[in-house]
């Protein structure tokens, strides 16, 4: 957003076609309108997997309901199951089917997580999440107004976040404690660098876009699951990294 700003002051003081300037505001015009809709699709999907998360994370009953036997698999590996349905299918869905499967995967997902209230404290997990809210907000302000071009970064942080993977499998049969601090640090710097990224990706496609058209909004709902896992998996990182401090 700023970036425009200074574009037109430049335009302005250098006396450029007024067209272009006209063309530009248009455009900062589009894509403010292209992100609140991700932004508003990703805080609901927060939200559900928040409220989700802490009903059967704060209940032994359902605990004990979906973390025994081959349930506690389905409701493990079903997430990751429904993020391929989405992004194998979202050409052929529509808005309103995109939104719902991106509901139901935030309502699951939420299941899949509530295990963080059996192993941390409620003080942790609250600190965490309030970490995690004010360290993606500045690296999300980073990625809308920095004038540096992040394409490069997110091609090498992909290729770092398949790194990370694999040493989280490893780690998984290793149980390495020191391991996992160090895989937790890197994780928080990639997912870091990832919402910066995706935030600046995710501006200029809304800049060549018209926001109220069908294709845009599906976008808009597969933009705001990119950055909401870039917020859940910073999350995970943050509190495997801090969350061991509240007893």
């Amino acid at each position: 957003m700023s970036q425009y700003f200074q574009e037109k002051e430049a335009t302005h003081q250098s006396g450029t076609n007024p067209h272009i300037a006209s063309k530009r505001m248009l455009d900062d015009q589009a894509a403010s309108s292209f992100m609140q809709q991700v932004y508003l699709t990703m805080l609901i999907g927060l939200g559900l997997t928040g409220i989700s998360a802490w009903y059967v994370g704060t209940s032994p009953e359902l605990l004990g309901f979906f973390y025994t036997g081959i349930l506690r698999w389905i409701v493990m590996l079903a997430p990751l199951g429904l993020v391929i349905y989405l992004s194998a299918r979202f050409h052929k869905m529509s808005f309103n089917g995109a939104s719902t499967a991106f509901a139901i995967y935030s309502v699951v997902n939420g299941i899949s997580l509530a295990f963080i209230f059996a192993i941390f404290t409620t003080g942790a997990i609250w600190k965490v999440f309030l970490i995690t809210a004010g360290t993606y907000g500045a690296m999300a302000l980073l990625g809308l107004l920095t004038n540096i071009d992040l394409s490069k970064m997110g091609s090498i942080l992909y290729m770092a976040l398949i790194g990370l993977i694999i040493a989280s499998v490893v780690n998984f049969f290793m149980q390495s404690e020191p391991f996992d601090y160090i895989i937790s640090g890197i994780g928080i710097l990639i997912f870091c660098g990832l919402t910066a990224y995706d935030n600046q990706k995710l501006m200029r496609i809304g800049t060549q876009v018209d926001p109220d058209s069908e294709g845009a909004k599906k976008l808009a709902v597969m933009g705001a699951l990119t950055l909401y896992l870039d917020f859940i998996n910073l999350f995970l990182f943050l509190l495997r990294f801090f969350g061991g401090g509240d007893d």
